[in-house]
């Protein structure tokens, strides 16, 4: 007890608590600017935590985090740019919400199911943070692909369309994660000679140019008369987070308890966790027809495991100093700086400090529903905003955040050449959303086949040698055989 009370004196001071609501609102700008992810956000505060104590440190670090994941819904919402990668996932869904004067109502929905979400994160983190980190030490190169191959699977069969033309996009993805350094042998691959490709086609730009200079595009092609935002949001904030709540409980628990769950595995993150509950939501859905079409269900079960990662991800890393994602990877070097050394012996060691940073969790969670809702008021401004002054902003922090990333021309000129590609590719039906998740999990997918057969010398069989590795794999091959046998199920039936 006199831990936990020790605990709270460290969380509950006036220091403490200002720089949980300074970060909030630093997190709530970064997050709704497309292409400033979460990462970012996070190793942008590196710097200034070095002057504060260990609490205040890691308590900006997870508020800036769970509050960036969060505001990128916003751009998502109102002119469907979603602003951190994770909100990709269902920002068709979102905007199309939007579209029906609900804007506020989306977002109001997507708040409230990310509060839930993270403070349900952060109970597994709590409770069941050692058992569920000796599960996810059991992966190993065989599980990481078929991990990897059920999240592209995922991004086809949730496209809407043809999913033939979502295969090829996929391939487009996939073939921009084969440049650079080969990672079996070393050898530079389709690098054309461009030092900044030695190390692979940064997702950031290309995600920003298939998103929002494509959408950009879209909005300058159209005549001068039609040249304007087309959300009209005459809604409140939390008008439908009752009735939705009420309606869909069960795709808030199914959605936060897969994100717990994918947030745990080292390297999945909240991308991969939004992509698997947008699937698994759709697949459970009495009504799979209405999604793409502005349904709650999806935005409720997507958005509760988006934050659910994020504390997930914190599983492995205090517990045994494994970075669950690209936040811990930082976050761990800031851990080491303050002298709270990640790894069993910080919860035997640690006393008040770790009871602490529990409640860190919790707070970071809970200020997202005033921030978030001021957020959302302001975020109106888009819709009053005309498109002529909207479109040129949009624009110029598109070419700022791409830059910003690794200082690097080539990345403006490949998120340019991103955007030209999408705004074709969207007017031939074919969707974008598979070609970034292929980038993205491209290089795990290559990486553990190739570690994988060289552990096996060859034998392909032994994808299915492992207990945990055959789950994955006869789960990945009943989902691509699933349409089949509903199809003759159907057929059969009648």
């Amino acid at each position: 007890m006199d831990a936990i009370l020790s605990g709270a004196g460290l969380v509950f001071n006036l220091q403490t608590l200002v720089v949980i609501l300074a970060a909030a609102a630093f997190g709530m700008f970064v997050g709704a600017i497309p292409g400033l992810t979460a990462t970012m956000a996070v190793a942008l505060l590196v710097p200034v935590t070095y002057f504060m104590e260990p609490i205040p440190a890691i308590a900006a670090m997870v508020t800036t985090a769970a509050v960036t994941i969060f505001a990128g819904d916003i751009p998502g919402a109102y002119l469907r740019i979603p602003g951190t990668p994770s909100s990709a996932a269902y920002v068709d869904e979102a905007y199309a919400f939007s579209q029906r004067g609900k804007a506020s109502e989306c977002l109001g929905i997507a708040l409230v199911c990310s509060v839930i979400g993270g403070i349900i994160g952060t109970l597994v983190l709590i409770f069941v943070a050692p058992y569920l980190a000796e599960f996810a030490l059991n992966f190993s190169a065989f599980e990481y692909f078929w991990l990897a191959l059920l999240g592209l699977s995922c991004a086809v069969f949730i496209s809407p369309g043809s999913h033939l033309k979502a295969v090829l996009s996929l391939c487009i993805g996939l073939s921009l994660a084969t440049v650079g350094l080969d990672s079996t042998t070393g050898s530079p691959r389709f690098t054309f000679g461009v030092t900044d490709l030695m190390g692979g086609v940064n997702f950031i730009p290309v995600m920003i140019g298939l998103f929002a200079i494509a959408e950009v595009m879209r909005f300058t092609s159209k005549p001068a008369d039609e040249l304007a935002v087309t959300v009209k949001d005459t809604g409140r904030v939390f008008g439908e987070v009752t009735p939705a709540l009420r309606q869909h409980w069960k795709s808030v628990l199914r959605g936060s308890g897969t994100g717990s769950l994918i947030g745990v595995l080292p390297g999945a993150g909240s991308d991969i966790a939004a992509w698997v509950s947008y699937a698994v939501s759709r697949k459970f859905s009495p009504t799979p027809d209405r999604f793409g079409s502005g349904h709650a269900e999806g935005i409720v079960e997507t958005s509760s495991s988006n934050n659910a990662a994020v504390s997930g991800s914190w599983v492995p890393a205090l517990v045994f100093g494994i970075p669950g994602d690209t936040i811990t990877a930082v976050v761990i070097g800031v851990l080491y700086m303050k002298g709270m050394n990640p790894g069993p012996a910080i919860f035997m060691e640690g006393g008040s400090m770790v009871y602490a940073l529990f409640m860190v969790f919790i707070i970071a969670n809970l200020v997202m529903l005033p921030v978030g809702y001021i957020a959302i008021r302001m975020g109106k401004g888009f819709v009053a905003t005309p498109t002529r002054i909207v479109m040129p902003i949009v624009l110029a922090f598109c070419i700022v955040g791409a830059y910003s990333i690794n200082n690097s021309t080539v990345d403006v000129m490949l998120m340019l050449m991103a955007g030209v590609a999408a705004y074709g590719l969207g007017r031939a039906g074919f969707p974008a959303a598979p070609i970034i998740l292929g980038l993205v999990l491209g290089g795990l997918l290559e990486k553990s086949f190739m570690s994988a057969m060289i552990r096996s010398d060859g034998d392909l069989l032994a994808f299915f040698s492992r207990p945990i590795s055959a789950s994955l794999g006869a789960l990945v091959i009943l989902i691509w055989l699933l349409p089949l046998l509903i199809r003759v199920v159907r057929r059969v039936a009648a």
